[in-house]
């Protein structure tokens, strides 16, 4: 996949689809930096795969404003989690941290490492998105707002970065079987009154073609190509892997 020699920076990256994308990457030859909240899972990732781990919390933007990442070759975006309320119900406090770990924090991320990108004339950003990027969904004001700028914030880059080697793309997976969505369980059934076991059927592929969950290695396949040189000439795409929910 032309990732030897490669540096990537993975957020999020000590469980879920971020440890399966710093697996993929660092299987196809890049040194990857295994970034997440929990520094103890980090590093046992970073162990494994003879990488790097970076104990951070994205949440605090006002700390990343001023960080330094000269070396990075590809950055993916993928930290983020998921709360469940009602518009008029959803705690501010809370929006507001979403906001910042997955609309912010990409933003000053990818800010960190674009100088880095454009005089090596080559970069790849590729952003978790998620089917809800394109879409909306009730109860999920948060993260479908998040999402959705997330989108915006990719294309932008992409225009800004292709004459400097650099792309930007999108993945948009619907739901993957990860603790996240695994979480979401007890609250869809709270929020649409049915039982928990009918939660993955009724909600969450109820849209869907392909009537199963997702494996956080489909996920990381896609990534992994996208970082890749042959993935040169796409850029401010958006990649869905949603099962044909967005074909209807």
């Amino acid at each position: 996949m032309g990732l030897d020699g490669r540096r990537a920076l993975v957020t999020g990256a000590a469980s879920g689809i971020g440890e399966a994308c710093a697996r993929r990457l660092a299987a196809d030859g890049a040194h990857v930096v295994v970034a997440d909240l929990s520094g103890e899972h980090a590093r046992a990732v970073a162990d494994e795969i003879g990488g790097s781990a970076w104990e951070v919390d994205l949440s605090d933007t006002a700390a990343l404003e001023d960080v330094e990442l000269p070396d990075v070759d590809v950055l993916v975006n993928c930290a983020g989690v998921q709360r469940i309320h009602a518009v008029h119900e959803f705690p501010p406090d809370t929006w507001r941290f979403m906001q910042r770990l997955m609309v912010e924090a990409p933003f000053l991320l990818s800010r960190a490492v674009l100088p880095g990108m454009y005089e090596r004339g080559w970069g790849r950003i590729v952003h978790i998105s998620s089917v809800h990027g394109l879409i909306g969904s009730p109860f999920k004001s948060s993260y479908v707002a998040a999402k959705h700028a997330l989108e915006g914030l990719s294309k932008v880059i992409a225009l800004e970065g292709g004459p400097h080697g650099v792309t930007s793309n999108c993945v948009n997976p619907a739901y993957v079987r990860t603790p996240l969505v695994e979480k979401q369980i007890a609250d869809q059934a709270r929020m649409h009154g049915i039982p928990e076991n009918e939660v993955v059927e009724k909600v969450m592929l109820a849209e869907s073609a392909v009537r199963r969950l997702i494996e956080p290695d489909e996920v990381a396949a896609l990534v992994s190509f996208l970082a890749g040189d042959a993935a040169g000439s796409i850029t401010g795409a958006s990649c869905t892997m949603d099962g044909g929910w967005t074909s209807r």
